[in-house]
């Protein structure tokens, strides 16, 4: 188990060659949230700035980070134009490569996977790759491969990275809990560490302990009443001789109420982070062409169905509603002191029939972190010149409904 930042022990990551200014230096971290099928266009939009921004309904979440909210205009994914809607506009999300139709899959490296080889040496896993809804197999109508609307992280041109979906088998990766350690609590295994480390350390730190030993214990127990239902799965896709991808939900073990599944999903990612096990992480609320159904928002259809009236009340829910997942996992890092500052976080959300948003975190200098958000909200194409001026973001991609394709 790995310790949260402490201002008496200024250590992150793994000891590296270049030595102890590497281990000690506050980490850049990447997130990227993704949510298939598209956005209420009527409602997605910023104006103003700063404390003054006003923000759309379906926005409105964010509210609470307006001082750190940029909502930008203007990012275009050409490859992504052209080949119809889903498939052929999802897996090149993070990488803005070409994908090729039929059998053989062929795209880019994702950004996630490119930060990850450049910087994953430092932490226990280079990345973490979650996701809220099972991987889809087959073929679209377009002939792009369904793989392409289940994975947005990719380690090659051709290979994606495996999504975990199940919350106990990614905490236990996180903690690494193995065979019986799994019905152990992780906070028994290292009770005298820690009642040495207390004596060590000083009152604030002594309180930081406490607030993170609270938080990892919370998510536990909610791992814990899930980790049955995970395992009967997997005895009746057994006696079935089914694998457990092609059951639907709850039969395959996947919590019943999404809402949990993608609360606990993003305190995952908030633990990962905060105890520096890495700092890159993909979360896919929900694939393209997703299932999901949301009778907690009064919406009867299946969310892809649901997309086809985009303009509607009730697709504005859903919109709103991922957006309350951002603002949670948003407010989850910048409950995490590090330093002087709060968790850095570069975040990018892609919304569903084409439209992508993104956020990209960036310190301005080394005194002050804070958790900035950079919203694409239009679709039209950027010159690089103009992307390498802007101060607080690099880039990002925004895929445009085909209904409603602007580009200028």
């Amino acid at each position: 188990m790995t310790l949260p930042w402490l201002e008496s022990v200024r250590v992150w990551g793994a000891a590296t060659p270049t030595g102890e200014a590497a281990a000690t230096a506050y980490p850049q971290r990447f997130a990227a949230l993704f949510v298939g099928n598209g956005i209420n266009g009527d409602h997605w939009w910023a104006k103003g700035a700063g404390a003054q921004m006003e923000l759309s309904k379906t926005l409105e979440p964010l509210a609470p980070f307006r001082n750190r909210l940029n909502v930008i205009q203007g990012l275009f994914n050409r490859p992504a134009v052209g080949f119809g809607i889903h498939p052929g506009q999802t897996g090149n999300i993070l990488s803005g490569m070409p994908l090729m139709k039929g059998a053989v899959l062929r795209g880019g490296i994702s950004m996630d996977q490119v930060l990850a080889n450049q910087i994953g040496q430092d932490t226990v896993q280079p990345s973490l790759v979650l996701g809220c809804e099972q991987p889809i197999t087959g073929y679209h109508e377009s002939n792009f491969s369904m793989a392409y609307s289940s994975h947005i992280s990719w380690q090659s041109a051709d290979s994606p990275v495996p999504m975990e979906v199940y919350p106990s088998l990614a905490f236990d990766a996180l903690f690494e809990n193995r065979g019986d350690q799994r019905t152990r609590s992780i906070l028994d295994r290292v009770r005298d560490d820690l009642s040495s480390l207390s004596r060590s350390v000083s009152a604030e730190d002594n309180r930081r302990l406490d607030e993170y030993l609270s938080s990892v214990r919370e998510v536990e127990k909610r791992v814990d009443r899930m980790r049955g239902d995970t395992a009967k799965a997997a005895d009746r896709a057994r006696d079935k001789g089914r694998p457990m991808v092609t059951m639907k939900r709850p039969d395959n073990g996947l919590p019943e109420d999404i809402r949990e599944h993608m609360r606990l999903m993003c305190d995952i990612v908030a633990l990962a982070f905060q105890t520096d096990k890495t700092r890159v992480a993909t979360l896919v609320l929900c694939r393209d062409l997703s299932g999901l159904f949301y009778p907690f928002l009064n919406v009867r259809d299946a969310h892809h169905s649901a997309s086809h009236n985009d303009l509607s009340e009730s697709y504005e829910r859903i919109c709103r509603y991922y957006v309350g997942n951002l603002a949670y996992l948003a407010g989850r890092l910048d409950a995490m002191p590090e330093g002087d500052g709060t968790v850095a976080l570069w975040r990018r959300r892609r919304t569903a029939s084409g439209h992508l948003t993104r956020r990209q975190l960036r310190r301005s200098d080394a005194a002050v972190r804070r958790l900035y958000f950079s919203v694409a909200s239009e679709t039209f194409e950027v010159s690089r010149a103009a992307l390498n001026s802007l101060p607080t973001f690099h880039c990002g991609v925004r895929r445009s409904s085909a209904r409603r394709q602007r580009m200028s």
